[in-house]
């Protein structure tokens, strides 16, 4: 079988690849601090083949993910915050410390502050942060956390400690499967004084929905040329075996 369907074949499946990443996209379109991800590829000669040097193949490369800011949108909920410009919010995963940008916070029946999924967020000191019965939350732009006791007067505002806002570089961090980041060698990041937030905002998804929508046909297109190319490499096979035959 001639050389090119394989390399076409190549080609197909880095297709349906990126077809996959911008279809993850777009589904978390409406989803809170989602980061858009990127699949790069790159093309690679085709070794072993002399003669041929204009043959290549391609490879994923390592995927990536944009970092963007995403737009505000004002909830006026306590519990949600919004990180202004660049930062992270932490969080205690199931594998250790991790990082988010979605602030969509609640208060569990423990009386944890934690993430849509459940997952506590943490304080500077690293321990979930913990909300007294019926309390009135606010947080100050540096992550500071007050509670204001049912009952209590204005000026008896009890300090709760701060949330862990971090800032490593993007290059250190990688996505994992569960949406959440993590440092690249697993070790937790240290606190950045620097990181501000907005109290009663959340963010949302950086991902553009028109530019999606573009790539997802640009890229099925894209498909159907490489499909094309087996399919005229598979012809041409015939053609070439029918005038070899013995008749």
């Amino acid at each position: 079988m001639d050389r090119m369907i394989y390399t076409a074949a190549a080609g197909a499946a880095r297709a349906l690849e990126q077809q996959s990443v911008i279809s993850n996209n777009l589904a978390n379109v409406s989803t809170a601090g989602f980061r858009e991800q990127v699949a790069a590829y790159r093309a690679v000669p085709v070794q072993g083949l002399p003669g041929l040097p204009t043959r290549v193949s391609t490879i994923a490369s390592t995927p990536g993910s944009g970092m963007g800011q995403g737009a505000m949108m004002e909830t006026g909920k306590a519990t949600d915050l919004a990180i202004a410009g660049e930062g992270w919010f932490s969080v205690q995963a199931r594998d250790g410390e991790a990082y988010t940008r979605a602030g969509d916070f609640s208060i569990n029946a423990q009386g944890q502050l934690v993430t849509r999924q459940g997952l506590p967020v943490l304080s500077e000191d690293g321990a979930p942060v913990e909300i007294p019965e019926r309390g009135a939350l606010a947080f100050s732009g540096d992550g500071q956390i007050t509670v204001l006791g049912a009952g209590d007067r204005p000026n008896d505002l009890q300090a709760l400690g701060r949330l862990k806002l971090v800032n490593p570089p993007a290059a250190d961090m990688r996505r994992g499967d569960d949406g959440l980041f993590r440092m690249a060698q697993g070790q937790a990041a240290p606190a950045d004084a620097q990181v501000r937030l907005v109290a009663g905002f959340i963010e949302k998804s950086n991902v553009s929905p028109a530019s999606a929508m573009v790539g997802l046909i640009a890229n099925a297109r894209q498909f159907d040329m490489q499909m094309k190319v087996i399919q005229d490499a598979g012809a041409n096979a015939e053609r070439a075996n029918s005038i070899l035959a013995v008749v």
